[in-house]
This record gives C-alpha cells, sequence and structure tokens, in this order.
C-alpha cells in the first residue's frame, strides 16, 4: 500500500458549492422569553438569505393569533420572503377564507396549506362546513387569490394514511389542485427520503419535493416528535446519544456532526433545496448551512 493510499478521502463537504435553496420554519411564542428567543434566531438567521421562512399555525389552529401576530412581524422585517401555514381543521370554509384574505392583505403571497392534526386522542373529522382536506384547501385557496402553496409529503407515510399508495394518491390530488412543491415531514435516514423520490416519481409526481431537516437540539425531544409522526429513529442513533442528557454542550456538538453529515448526503444524491424546522433556534442550522456552503458576511457581529 502507497502513501497516497493511506491519505483520508476529501470530507464531505469538500467540494461544498453556494447552489443550494434554504427555507427556515420558526413557530408562534407562546409567552415574552418565546418572543425574544424566536427574534434572536430570526435575527441570527436572517444573513444566510433563506428563498423563505415559514410560521407554523398551530395544530387544531390553536396558535392562529399568535401566528398572525408573527407572520406580520416577518414581512414588516423584510429580510426574507414570508410563507404562512394555514390549517383546515376545526374551521368552516369562512373562517378559513377570512384568515387567507387577511394574509394576502398583509402582504403574504405563499401559504403552506395543511390539513391540520386533531385533537390528540380524537381521530380527525372534518368541520361539517370546512373543507375535508389539504387538496380541497389547496383548490380554494387558488380560487381565493393567486397564491403560491407548499403542501406536506411523508415519506414514511402519514400516520391516518391507508397505505403508501393512498399517501402518494393524496400528494398528487395536492399538487394537482395547484400546489407547487412540497415539504416532507422530517426523517432521519437519507435512504428514506430517496426511496419516497423514487416512488413519488413512479407514482407521476414531477414537483419538487423538499425533504425536511429537523436539528436534533433535544434527543428526548425528537424521541417524542418521532413517536406522534411515525418518523423512524435508526437504532444506532440511541447509543450515540447514550450518556449525554447531563452533557449539553457535547449533545450539541454531536447532534450537529449528525445533522450535517445528513445534510451532505442528501447533497450528494441530489438534493439541493433544504427546509429546516428550526424549533426557533440558530445554532444548528446556521452551522449545517455554513457547511453546505451558504455562509453569513464574515463581518456580522456574532451573540456574546
Amino acid at each position: 500500500m502507497t502513501d497516497s493510499q493511506l491519505l483520508p478521502e476529501p470530507s464531505l463537504f469538500a467540494g461544498a458549492a453556494e447552489d443550494v435553496a434554504l427555507s427556515f420554519e420558526y413557530f408562534p411564542p407562546a409567552n415574552d422569553a418565546g418572543v425574544e428567543q424566536l427574534w434572536r434566531t430570526v435575527d441570527r438567521l436572517a444573513p444566510i438569505q433563506p428563498d423563505f421562512v415559514s410560521m407554523t399555525y398551530g395544530a387544531g389552529g390553536s396558535t392562529r393569533e399568535r401566528s398572525l401576530t408573527a407572520v406580520k412581524r416577518l414581512i414588516d422585517d423584510g429580510r426574507a420572503p414570508v410563507a404562512a401555514h394555514l390549517t383546515c381543521v376545526g374551521a368552516s370554509r369562512d373562517e378559513v377564507d377570512k384568515v387567507a384574505s387577511e394574509f394576502w392583505d398583509t402582504g403574504i403571497r405563499h401559504i403552506v396549506a395543511l390539513r391540520g392534526d386533531a385533537e390528540p386522542g380524537k381521530p380527525f373529522a372534518p368541520h361539517p362546513q370546512g373543507y375535508a382536506n389539504a387538496a380541497e384547501l389547496v383548490a380554494g385557496l387558488k380560487e381565493l387569490a393567486d397564491f403560491e402553496i407548499s403542501v406536506a409529503a411523508y415519506p414514511e407515510i402519514h400516520p391516518d394514511a391507508q397505505s403508501a399508495q393512498h399517501d402518494l394518491d393524496n400528494l398528487k390530488r395536492k399538487l394537482d389542485a395547484g400546489a407547487t412543491r412540497a415539504l416532507t415531514q422530517f426523517f432521519f435516514t437519507p435512504e428514506t427520503y430517496f426511496r419516497f423520490r423514487d416512488d413519488a416519481a413512479a407514482a407521476g409526481i414531477d414537483a419538487p419535493i423538499v425533504p425536511g431537516v429537523m436539528p436534533i437540539n433535544s434527543y428526548k425531544g425528537i424521541r417524542k416528535f418521532a413517536a406522534g409522526c411515525g418518523a423512524q429513529l435508526p437504532e444506532w442513533m440511541d447509543n450515540v446519544f447514550d450518556g449525554l442528557d447531563d452533557h449539553p454542550e457535547t449533545r450539541q456538538f454531536v447532534a450537529t456532526a449528525l445533522t450535517a453529515e445528513f445534510c451532505r448526503r442528501l447533497y450528494l444524491g441530489g438534493v439541493r433545496d433544504f427546509h429546516f424546522y428550526t424549533l426557533n433556534r440558530a445554532e444548528q442550522t446556521e452551522a449545517v448551512c455554513h457547511l453546505l456552503g451558504r455562509r453569513v458576511p464574515q463581518n456580522r457581529k456574532t451573540d456574546s
């Protein structure tokens, strides 16, 4: 074996280019401390110049007013295009249309249209005078105004879907109704996304399917989120985070390394669009975007 054969392979990030599109998802804060945390995160990530940022709407529409307030502030902030989430659960068509019209009047031109989740422990049931599903919501929004619309996709099948094919058929209906892209639920192995992308193409879906990336700020929290939506955590991940509950700094370094590797493997598989579920925290998202080639200005002041 020669000396050259002993040299390590180049880093996964050695050839990272500035050809990625990024979007960041935030959620409406519940209290004053949450408001401060959200805007610290927005301020820290804004210099990366995401292609858009989005604000969630809350399970069952439970955070509607806070979502509207946060969306309006993001619009006024003006540093990135804003997409507002909108669900149809627990509301009539008139109520949903009224919120959508208010979004339009505020300056929103992009909506993430979702069916929405039922209250915990209860099956989903459409409002008697409401949109029955996300496909109907998309069609209604397109009739109301010329919104750009993103919808959700589920690489590991929506918990309410009868089968993987049923789930793909539902995704196709949403796109055929007028949506322009799908943002996926989070997942934890690149192979999960590649398999889903191939299945979607075989089903006649040619719209962009953007992977949703969930940085692991808390492994206990991620386990809870995953259990709630059916996302599978690889067995090796339990071992990696074992013993780190009381060592937050080490856990953060480990989590950032894993998220970065995950994104770069997606990149090497042809992915150029990434949607980050920030959970209103900036550190991991900023670090991974840096490794992907999207950098903040060198003269930017950092947090003390």
